[in-house]
């Protein structure tokens, strides 16, 4: 492999100056857009020796055929600029993304003589005004029957407005209290456009100022004796009230904020923005981008804001942006973000207090929607057959590998080393023939593999278990022991968590049980490289790859699968500790790992602190504590 790529630029050629470059390919097509603040510092970047590449960024140089770059005036000019060709071209190795679904959204169609409220998922209709987006269908509906009750505008179709209007009798939905525009009779098109901007007003978050206007009114009714007025403000407070229930005030009522929360692997990542307005959730979205590139958190966040507001309206911008870390160009996006708003926007990240613990609720939504996302991937009947058969090809097996085993190595510290073997056939877990293994005595990673290797492997020479008998009751009924699932079922691939050392670690064992004929791979996970036995370099699946879901999704579970059984060992090792205390029975052990929520806690504990539990003296409090301390073999 040549180290020189031939399109590179002559030395002095890149100028200095910020702007935005683009690859193409030998036909002419815009494989990646970029914007740099210095484009010869950023793009020496990718001229760099090849093999110091990142494995995606090395294909990407190497499919080009050519750089060409735009000098622009400032920061923001090339920020906007690559948003620009990125929506045009398309490029197939800049993050791309993908919504789970199109999301029902609220309009108010502001542009109309009379504005009606619709429920939509177009989102170009001229001078509408959206909120939203909604996690379903039924919850707009849900929201705008409440809505109508205090603000009652129009909800009939253009049609039955256009009849209406003609004839001067009112539309159908307005005869049965459906319908509050002027096609209703009973307001005229000033009035009601009134109560538009007040709808509008509510929705955008300015609730307590109706609830008070409301409550005034209704106490003054009361107090004038007239119940019948005074009960239909109090339904409508009501119907307020419910409004704000379905969204509740997260942050101080005065927030306008959109906040970002972002869970990622090599692979993929998940986007759930929150839509915040007076303080409370007016909209939730979640999206899937699928990474060709590697991407630094703040690059992707980068990525995200620029998608997310390139095309907004300017009333869409809030005053705060929420974010998991931020860009390097801060700043410029900033700057971007209040030219199209017209007004102050900051970036930030959310650090402490009420912010905070609401961005920890959006990654843990996005870090959900990942797996589900994933999970729904390998899954899919038609994903599963392809990632097989791309698997076989890339691997370059005789069949798809029906059934495979992943096996993890984890330890804490060099100690309690464990070891999981997950299985796969048809390209779904068999968790009922998971097993975990023990490593008493080991001196790396590479020998406790090579260990359980040969344990599992012994199993495939044992003879068949006979087939149990059947026994007959008293009563003449027949019974047949159900046998347990066998672990010696011969898996056609073998996959360890690790590179070229766990897999020539693998290769050796398999040669010392003679079973040789079984494939065998390993995944490392920084550059998500798959590793055969005896190359030298690894194979490389594409990102959007069945396959490399399918392998990213084995390595996972066993990852987890080892995780859940070291903790499981450490917590009895805690417990068999603890019960060498006198006086301390189970009970009192469950008492004491449920109060303090882990092992760690509990080792950290004061006497003082372990008194506070009910039932545990300062005497025993004492013993427990001394025993913990002593106890130099717990982990």
């Amino acid at each position: 492999m040549a180290e020189q790529l031939p399109y590179k630029p002559k030395q002095g050629e890149i100028p200095t100056n910020p702007g935005v470059y683009r690859f193409r390919d030998r036909d002419g097509r815009v494989l990646y857009v970029g914007k740099a603040k210095s484009l010869r510092s950023r793009l020496s970047n990718y001229f760099a020796p090849l093999h110091t590449l990142h494995e995606r960024t090395r294909r990407m140089v190497l499919t080009a055929a050519s750089v060409e770059w735009t000098v622009v005036a400032s920061d923001v000019e090339a920020l906007q600029l690559e948003y620009m060709w990125i929506q045009e071209f398309s490029p197939p190795f800049n993050v791309r993304y993908k919504d789970d679904k199109s999301y029902p959204f609220m309009a108010i169609t502001l542009a109309d003589e009379a504005p009606r409220v619709i429920v939509t998922r177009n989102r170009r209709i001229p001078g509408a005004k959206y909120f939203g987006p909604y996690p379903k269908v039924w919850a707009v509906h849900d929201t705008i029957d409440l809505m109508i009750r205090v603000f009652p505008i129009r909800t009939c179709s253009d049609a039955s407005y256009r009849k209406a209007m003609t004839t001067g009798r009112p539309c159908f939905p307005g005869q049965i209290g459906r319908c509050g525009g002027p096609c209703s009779m009973k307001v005229t098109v000033e009035e009601h456009r009134a109560i538009v901007d007040d709808f509008v007003s509510f929705m955008s978050g300015g609730d307590q100022r109706f609830t008070r206007e409301l409550t005034r009114r209704m106490r003054e009714a009361s107090a004038a004796m007239d119940y019948e007025a005074a009960a239909v403000y109090r339904d409508r407070l009501q119907a307020i009230e419910a409004v704000l229930n379905k969204s509740a005030l997260v942050l101080a009522a005065d927030t306008d904020a959109d906040l970002f929360g972002i869970a990622e692997d090599e692979l993929a990542a998940v986007v759930q923005h929150f839509v915040i307005r007076g303080g409370r959730v007016r909209g939730v979205r979640a999206t899937t981008i699928e990474k060709e590139l590697d991407i630094s958190g703040p690059d992707l966040v980068d990525q995200v804001l620029q998608r997310t507001y390139g095309d907004a309206a300017a009333a869409d911008i809030p005053r705060q942006v929420l974010v998991p870390s931020l860009p390097e160009d801060a700043a410029d996006l900033e700057l971007w973000l209040r030219e199209r708003r017209g007004r102050n926007v900051t970036i930030q990240v959310a650090q402490r207090g009420r912010k905070a613990e609401f961005m920890k609720t959006a990654t843990l939504n996005a870090q959900q929607a990942l797996i589900l996302h994933k999970t729904r991937r390998t899954s899919d009947y038609v994903a599963r057959t392809q990632a097989l058969t791309d698997l076989q090809e890339a691997l370059g097996l005789a069949e798809a590998p029906l059934r495979i085993e992943c096996f993890d190595v984890s330890h804490l510290s060099g100690t309690n080393v464990v070891a999981s073997m997950v299985v796969f056939e048809d390209g779904l877990p068999r968790k009922d023939q998971y097993r975990s293994f023990s490593v008493s005595e080991t001196t790396d990673d590479t020998d406790s593999l090579h260990q359980v290797l040969m344990r599992r492997l012994a199993y495939l020479d044992r003879p068949e278990d006979p087939e149990p008998e059947p026994e007959v009751t008293a009563d003449g009924e027949v019974v047949v022991a159900r046998r347990r699932p066998r672990f010696a079922y011969r898996p056609q691939l073998l996959v360890v968590d690790g590179g070229r050392p766990q897999v020539e670690a693998a290769a050796r064992a398999l040669a010392d049980a003679g079973h040789e004929e079984i494939a065998l791979c390993g995944i490392a996970k920084r550059l998500e490289e798959v590793w055969l036995p005896g190359e030298d370099y690894p194979v490389i699946l594409p990102r959007t790859s069945e396959a490399l879901y399918l392998l990213q999704r084995l390595r996972d579970e066993a990852h987890r699968f080892a995780i859940t059984h070291q903790r499981r060992r450490r917590r009895r090792d805690i417990q068999s500790v603890l019960s060498e205390v006198p006086g301390l029975g189970d009970a009192r052990i469950k008492a004491l790992l449920r109060h303090f929520g882990s092992v760690t806690a509990l080792k950290r504990a004061t006497p003082d602190e372990i008194e506070q539990l009910p039932g545990v003296g300062p005497k025993l409090a004492a013993a427990i504590h001394a025993h913990l301390r002593d106890a130099s073999a717990v982990v």
